[in-house]
């Protein structure tokens, strides 16, 4: 089911990140190395090796994630910064929203982590090969964190997309712009 019955409050949840955001990219502490932090494909953290399993533990330490441009992922924090090891992408976009339809509609996520995100030109959506020759779409979180896209998430995503246009290339609109299925990746 989409529209905006199906999740209540995102949009209060969205008009609130903007105060939670910390600024991280403004931080510049010393870096303290490895410490055995790791963030495994199905979206779970782990600290030298065994879950993480209080959720406020880890949205905290979401909301201190930094990607460096060397690709790397860290724990900052104004006084030291720490390796984390990244499977595939930091967050995973577990449930989405739309509203309005066709070129007018857009697309909004929430992570796992309880991160909301409006699909648009400031938050776009970038597609890799996926299994089997299918498509693994991102969006961009915040800075340069993504998140994975879930399966069941990109099949609505490919059921809009086929209701709304016939034209190629294949792709869906979200917050005025364009995404196509079959665009070149993006260097993350």
């Amino acid at each position: 089911m989409t529209g905006t019955d199906r999740i209540g409050g995102l949009a209060a949840l969205l008009k609130d990140a903007d105060g939670r955001r910390r600024p991280v990219e403004r931080w510049n502490p010393p870096d303290c190395g490895d410490i055995g932090l790791r963030i495994h494909a199905d979206g779970t953290w782990s600290y030298a090796g065994s879950p993480i399993g209080r959720i406020a533990l880890v949205q905290l330490f979401a909301s201190v994630l930094r990607r460096e441009p060397d690709g790397r992922t860290y724990l900052v924090t104004p006084v030291e910064k720490v390796l984390v090891t990244v499977d595939d992408a930091p967050f995973l976009a577990v449930e989405m929203e739309i509203a309005g339809n066709g070129r007018d509609q857009t697309l909004i996520f929430r992570t796992n982590v309880d991160d909301v995100v409006r699909c648009g030109p400031e938050n776009p959506l970038r597609f890799a090969a996926g299994s089997h020759g299918g498509i693994k779409p991102y969006v961009l979180v915040r800075g340069r964190l993504e998140a994975l896209v879930t399966r069941a998430l990109v099949y609505e995503i490919v059921e809009i997309a086929g209701k709304n246009s016939s034209a190629a290339p294949a792709g869906i609109w979200s917050g005025g712009a364009f995404f196509a299925f079959d665009q070149p990746e993006r260097t993350r």
